[in-house]
């Protein structure tokens, strides 16, 4: 609002003040289809690659349940919001937290529960594999309208970002569920809980929670 009513300002005064400004987003305007395309190219050809990897391990899958999990406990039973975290072979991070035994007693509940069957734990709204499913649909939908409308325009990827919102989550969902995550976390363990080394005093708490993965015989 303040940035407004100083341009409104700034156009009565001197509108020859006005021009660079105007030069500059009509540049972006120009340069955004060009920077989009080479975005979805990018996507189109690493992010099956990267959904791949995760699904052909057993484990990671396992771990990026029970940290979904994790984060979904810690968000509904003590409040934190805006917590973030990632899977490992032995175990996951949760980043943006500092209290361990929050994290702690949130993932072994978390265990507890995807154990007795609620594998909606496995599910988080904010994943990565969710926003990679946007970014994929986007770059999916903007070079179809480039081939079926011939047009390499702004429109284009407004229309392609619109599409893979719409449709993004609901995909997310889709790919975690089957892909990304495995909620048949019986064989799983947790062995201990840690804060991870080398952080730093102005950055988010990191913690680390240990598992193994002992399958039976």
């Amino acid at each position: 609002m303040f940035l407004l009513l100083l341009l409104i300002i700034a156009m009565f005064i001197s509108p020859y003040i006005l021009i660079p400004v105007f030069a500059f987003f009509a540049l972006l305007v120009l340069l955004l289809p060009f920077q989009f395309t080479v975005n979805s190219l990018f996507h189109i050809f690493t992010i099956p690659g990267q959904i791949y990897k995760i699904a052909a391990n057993k484990v990671l899958r396992m771990n990026h349940a029970l940290e979904h999990a994790t984060v979904n406990i810690l968000e509904r039973k003590y409040g934190y919001k805006n917590l973030a975290g990632y899977a490992e072979n032995n175990g996951f991070f949760i980043i943006g937290t500092t209290n361990i035994f929050h994290v702690e007693q949130a993932a072994r509940e978390g265990l507890a529960l995807l154990k007795k069957g609620e594998k909606d734990l496995a599910i988080h709204r904010k994943c990565g594999t969710s926003i990679s499913m946007v970014n994929f649909i986007s770059s999916l939908a903007f070079i179809f309208l480039i081939l079926v409308t011939g047009h390499f325009n702004i429109m284009n990827v407004l229309l392609a970002v619109l599409f893979a919102n719409l449709l993004g989550p609901l995909l997310g969902r889709f790919v975690q569920r089957y892909f990304t995550t495995s909620a048949d976390v019986s064989e799983m363990e947790i062995v201990t809980s840690y804060y991870a080394p080398g952080q730093m005093w102005n950055t988010p708490g990191k913690i680390f929670i240990k598992t193994s993965w002992i399958p039976y015989l």
